[in-house]
């Protein structure tokens, strides 16, 4: 048993630990053999010694694993006063759990640990329930001992493999690679028959990792560990489950008198658990699941020669689970943004206004951006029309661009409080006019003039001057109030001190486009803006336009229908085409798209096409997970010289599609691009860091190749 002097010591190093490393909080898990054999006196003061060694350090989060036999009120009202939460061990319904767990004398101990449960399920201690704890023995019925654990309403089930080893082989009945692996996907399915009705850690953890999200356990995924064992004498060790490998394999030389916890993080075996991807074997690292397995627990690769630099033992069992959960979820899991382009301008909406709350939660403190905020919440607030006018600025691609920089500003400690709210008071007045609204828009003007986005240039004074003014709806149009004098406008050009922004429909019946060439945010391409178009540049450019548009609807209208999706502003560019003559997808929302004036009917079509591909895929990876651990690993790329990461060979992929469809369609193809793209997709298969919305691009990719190629 643990002595007195053992718990202080550890409960002392501890708190020097979070102290030295401000750690917000620490996790004390109180285990065994069974420790609830301590007794309630002896728990009491490990409770009392970490609650008080903590105390203004950390947030302690106390907890027990317990068989639960000797569980009774009198350690679950000891477990309430320091919020201790009970995990127990149970290995399924009576049958599977007598397997293991009968007394000596070969009695039961099934019915006392369901008493246990009920117990800690009961109204008091209800709040202590952690969760039950299953070790998998393939000769159980997996559904009855889901069905058995599911009956306990447990908050959390977890599902673990028997520790084995390549010397110590685990136990497989009828000798199949993938017994393990069997006996869970049963369980899944199960699960999921159930619709889910308890969060099962394993399933869990695998569904996170295979949408691109963390390890939620130790046993799988890449997550590094963060755990030490202090030994009933002080001693510190690694993991337990080590001890399974060889005598020894848990031992650091470490003591809680003699070391601080330092030491043991330093120690290369804790090191060693600690390296993510760099961690796992040569086999691992080349193996398409190795995200989501993470290699599997670090004892279960152990083997002679070679120690722990090898698959785990249970290898193939979880090759065959990761494959199983995914075939099963894919549908599923993929994200609604990849196929649905509502869904995905809703996802973009919200993501807007998450930067926007996020610059108002810094700036709030700013008078004029609390008025110009205060507008926009009435805007807000005045219905439909108000809503539907506030989406319409907010979607403005520049919006984001203008976030994206004052956020940044802030960040660096150089924000433009001023400048802020001049664009948000422009962007609220906007949605005012837009939406026929009676509030009063005050905007403060700069140099002269402000810019209302999506409407236009409103020219005010002298250039130079700065001040304020008032909008307002008209019903016929819009009017302007500086000091005593009102001035009217209509939305339309035919004022000298009003430039509209211009539109251009890319065919009859569809939505505008605006031909954004006044806001002050479009500056955010590789190249720069051109400035205002004159009344002819603009007509030529729009006839361009036309044309480019006609040529993609012959020879690619698939891709050209998928263009125009989400299209809403073009912005001319300085000079002619790049090489190729593609478009430029700049820092902004996914509407915008930015094309060089200069270029003719045939550049302007591919810069359009491949523009709005690369904007449609920077839009998903900002809303969608594609990848995961991007940069871990480098793939050869058949149109670069260098390994590039998945990301740079999925946007290759991803816009080569398109372009390898148009020039066949306009016979300038290259002889080998349809190979090279083959290539690249055959790489991406293969891909660990794809999760399975990104696995889902590249099977739409594949298909829209083959379309091509018939």
């Amino acid at each position: 048993m643990i002595s007195p002097g053992v718990v202080s010591q550890t409960a002392s190093r501890l708190a020097e630990h979070a102290r030295d490393h401000a750690l917000p909080s620490v996790t004390v898990i109180l285990h065994g053999g069974e420790p609830l054999l301590a007794g309630p006196d002896r728990l009491r003061l490990v409770c009392e010694e970490f609650t008080r060694a903590l105390a203004g350090t950390s947030d302690l989060d106390l907890r027990i694993h317990t068989n639960g036999l000797q569980l009774s009120p009198r350690y679950l009202d000891l477990f309430a006063e320091y919020g201790v939460r009970v995990g127990i061990s149970l290995d399924g319904d009576r049958a599977a759990n007598d397997r293991h767990r009968r007394f000596a004398d070969g009695r039961t101990s099934h019915p006392l640990v369901l008493a246990a449960v009920d117990l800690l399920r009961s109204a008091p201690y209800r709040h202590l329930y952690q969760g039950l704890l299953c070790t998998v023995d393939v000769a159980n019925d997996p559904a009855a001992v889901l069905d058995a654990l599911v009956e306990l309403e447990p908050p959390r089930i977890d599902f673990l493999l028997p520790h084995a080893t390549w010397q110590t082989p685990p136990v497989r009945p009828d000798g199949a690679p993938d017994a393990y692996a069997r006996w869970l996907l049963r369980v899944f399915d199960r699960w999921d028959r159930l619709e889910r009705p308890v969060p099962v850690r394993l399933f869990e953890s695998l569904l996170s990792t295979l949408r691109g999200g963390p390890s939620l356990t130790e046993s799988l995924g890449l997550a590094p560990t963060d755990l030490v064992v202090v030994e009933t004498d002080g001693t510190l060790e690694q993991v337990d489950s080590l001890k399974s490998a060889f005598e020894g394999a848990a031992a650091t030389g470490f003591n809680v008198f003699d070391h601080p916890l330092d030491l043991v993080a330093a120690h290369p075996g804790v090191r060693a658990r600690q390296l993510g991807l760099a961690g796992v074997s040569g086999t691992c690292r080349r193996c398409p699941v190795v995200r989501s397995c993470g290699g599997g627990l670090y004892t279960h690769r152990y083997a002679e020669p070679g120690g722990f630099d090898n698959p785990s033992v249970y290898c193939s069992d979880l090759r065959e689970l990761v494959d199983g959960v995914e075939g099963r979820t894919a549908a599923r899991e993929t994200a609604p943004e990849l196929t649905d382009a509502g869904a995905l301008a809703r996802s973009q909406e919200e993501l807007t206004r998450v930067l926007l709350a996020r610059l108002n939660a810094d700036l709030a403190g700013d008078p004029a951006w609390a008025r110009a905020w205060e507008l926009l919440a009435g805007v807000e607030a005045a219905g439909r029309a108000g809503t539907d006018a506030l989406d319409a600025v907010l979607d403005h691609p520049f919006t984001r661009t203008w976030v994206l920089e004052a956020l940044e500003a802030v960040r660096a400690g150089r924000a433009d409080g001023p400048g802020a709210a001049r664009r948000l008071a422009a962007l609220a007045a906007a949605a005012v006019l837009r939406g026929g609204l009676e509030l009063p828009a005050e905007v403060a003007y700069r140099d002269g003039e402000v810019y209302l986005p999506t409407l236009g240039l409103l020219r005010l004074g002298e250039p130079g001057t700065d001040g304020r003014a008032w909008l307002h709806h008209t019903g016929e149009g819009y009017a302007v109030r500086d000091g005593r004098t009102e001035h009217r406008f209509g939305p339309e050009a035919g004022d000298a001190r009003w430039l509209p922004v211009r539109t251009w429909s890319p065919r009859p019946g569809a939505a505008p486009v605006a031909l954004e060439d006044l806001d002050p945010y479009r500056n955010c391409f590789a190249r720069p803006p051109r400035l205002r178009l004159g009344a002819g540049e603009a007509r030529e450019w729009g006839g361009r336009l036309d044309a480019a548009w006609a040529l993609l609807h012959r020879t690619v209208p698939v891709f050209a229908r998928a263009a125009a999706v989400g299209l809403s502003t073009l912005t001319p560019l300085a000079g002619g085409p790049r090489a190729g003559g593609w478009g430029e997808a700049g820092r902004h929302g996914p509407g915008a798209l930015g094309v060089p004036y200069g270029a003719g009917v045939r550049e302007t079509a591919l810069a359009l096409l491949t523009g709005r591909r690369r904007a449609r895929l920077r839009a998903l990876t900002e809303v969608a997970d594609l990848y995961a651990l991007d940069g871990a690993w480098q793939h050869p790329s058949p149109w670069r010289t260098r390994p590039v990461p998945v990301s740079r060979l999925l946007a290759d992929v991803h816009e080569r599609v398109a372009v390898e469809a148009y020039r066949r369609a306009t016979t300038t193809h290259e002889p080998d691009g349809a190979d090279r793209i083959h290539r690249a997709l055959d790489r991406l298969s293969g891909a660990a860091e794809l999760t399975v919305t990104g696995k889902r691009l590249v099977e739409e990719l594949r298909w829209e190749l083959k379309a091509a190629d018939a």
